[in-house]
């Protein structure tokens, strides 16, 4: 799990739109580890997480597109049925809230899948703290397996 900066951007809602700032981000060799979009009428929302997020503000800036950051959690989620949903789970036992979350794939966190969900939170810091207790103590636990075979 690490934690990340998120850029959001609202866009009027025209074809090409979206297409040249994804064209002026691939220009400056910005690379997108996750990405959202959401219609809304007239306009759409954009939310992604940039490889190099003061180099994408400055492309923004140069485009004249207003734009937020937030921090947020890249979290790997493991190609497993329910795997989310556990995640899910200990935020809310520990009452943190989730604002929005959605999926990145090709993530290079480690682990199995390359799966990894961009969450954002009330209290990040909290959430990290419970998410990486939580790994932890999966990764000492003892797996069933075969038992092994004794000679007599």
């Amino acid at each position: 799990m690490q934690t990340a900066k998120q850029l959001s951007v609202t866009l009027v809602n025209k074809p090409g739109r979206l297409a040249s700032i994804l064209a002026a981000l691939n220009k400056h060799k910005i690379q997108l580890r996750a990405l959202v979009v959401m219609d809304s009428g007239d306009r759409g929302s954009v939310r992604f997480v940039p490889d190099n997020c003061e180099e994408a503000t400055k492309v923004l800036a140069d485009l004249d597109v207003r734009y937020q950051s937030s921090d947020v959690l890249l979290v790997e989620v493991p190609n497993q049925v329910g795997a989310f949903r556990r995640i899910c789970e200990r935020l809310a036992a520990e009452h943190l809230n989730i604002d929005y979350a959605y999926m990145a794939f090709g993530f290079e966190g480690g682990g199995k899948g390359g799966n990894a969900a961009v969450i954002k939170v009330n209290d990040p810091t909290r959430a990290q703290k419970v998410l990486a207790t939580q790994s932890n103590n999966n990764a000492h636990r003892k797996r069933p397996g075969r038992r092994p075979v004794h000679a007599r």
